[in-house]
């Protein structure tokens, strides 16, 4: 057993479960290890799931030895946010309304993933009902942010950037609906991956917004994201080895993701489009005003929606919530039916404006967070 397998990137760690140099087995073995001597484990896990990654992790060694992996992050562990559901364990999206809430089948996602071989070390601490960035969760936990325990993680799949962060999990699956992969990405110094909505499945995967929820896996590298997303969806890994930036057009969108950034934020941005650059990508600078008008529908389109999803369940024990998070759900109440369906045909005209305005370019670039 090795500490350092806990800041190995999981493609590492596959490769080396590849060469015989690592068992799975102790792979696994160490990670628990870790979790339940850590400090905070109790604020990053909501329950593990050792019995489950035991037997899966003994399961990937023989495969390894017989030379039939399924995948190169067969016996790799990870950890899942608690609004994915596991057959016998409770699964409560961070939310007393749901307590004890206890599937009996896993989610079509983790489904996928153990297909793969991935190991399932436990569930992690969010946001109630996914809806806060900050990932702050006064009724569960809030997980720590890696740079100061008593910061903000940044949410709502907080649990699953942390794990991460301090050493916990080689790789955590979150979901994103308006920024809960990105934001504790980003914060906690990860990878975070915000999949386009439909792309992966959200069966048995508890809701918040299902017209914009998605799958999204955090890593330590970008390869770690391509491979988890691979293995979440039962899709091949694209290989991009002959592949270059050369003649690829970009753009910087200055829009909204660009107003108020933090000093420090604005240089890292424009230091990671100058290695664009230098890489031989052709940046343009672009407006597109459809993005602000597509944002001032924000609070009817993903508060309508959620409160239309949770709000029977709300209304009935108010007080298990945290109040502001009851309130970010209660402030999609007062509108009409026709007032959401307007809302949307116009965000439907907006992404046509955008798609329009964008569609010369191979990608868009933004910052992830302001601060």
């Amino acid at each position: 057993m090795s500490s350092d397998w806990l800041w190995m990137t999981a493609s590492d760690l596959g490769r080396g479960i590849g060469t015989g140099d690592i068992s799975p087995v102790a792979l696994t073995e160490t990670y628990l290890a870790a979790a339940d001597a850590h400090a905070m484990q109790d604020r990053i896990y909501a329950r593990m799931t050792a019995d489950r990654a035991v037997v899966e992790a003994e399961a990937a060694e023989t495969r390894a030895k017989d030379g039939a992996r399924l995948s190169l992050l067969d016996g790799v562990p990870i950890s899942w946010k608690d609004l994915y559901d596991t057959a016998g364990v409770a699964t409560e999206s961070g939310s007393a309304l749901l307590k004890g809430r206890t599937p009996d089948q896993d989610a079509l996602v983790l489904e996928n993933a153990t297909q793969a071989g991935l190991v399932c070390l436990g569930k992690t601490h969010q946001t109630e009902l996914a809806f806060s960035g900050l990932g702050v969760n006064p009724v569960t936990a809030t997980p720590p942010n890696v740079h100061d325990p008593d910061l903000a993680p940044g949410g709502s799949s907080s649990g699953a950037g942390a794990s991460i962060a301090y050493g916990l999990a080689a790789a955590g699956i979150g979901s994103d609906t308006g920024g809960s992969v990105r934001i504790p990405a980003v914060w906690q110094d990860l990878v975070g991956l915000k999949t386009t909505h439909g792309r992966l499945p959200l069966d048995r995967v508890v809701p918040l917004c299902p017209k914009f929820d998605t799958v999204g896996p955090l890593a330590r590298s970008v390869e770690d994201a391509a491979h988890l997303f691979a293995a979440l969806g039962g899709f091949p890994v694209p290989d991009l080895r002959d592949t270059t930036l050369e003649d690829t057009r970009m753009a910087v969108l200055e829009t909204e993701a660009m107003v108020g950034l933090d000093p420090a934020v604005a240089a890292g941005f424009q230091s990671a489009v100058e290695r664009l650059k230098a890489a031989g990508v052709s940046v343009d600078r672009i407006d597109v005003p459809a993005v602000a008008e597509a944002a001032s529908n924000a609070v009817i389109l993903f508060a309508g929606e959620a409160y239309g999803v949770w709000g029977k369940a709300i209304e009935a024990n108010p007080e298990a919530m945290f109040h502001q998070i009851r309130a970010r759900f209660e402030g999609g109440k007062p509108y009409s039916a026709p007032e959401y369906v307007a809302a949307w045909r116009d965000l439907d005209c907006q992404r046509l404006i955008f798609n329009e305005a964008t569609a010369g370019y191979d990608a868009v670039l933004a910052p992830t967070c302001p601060n």
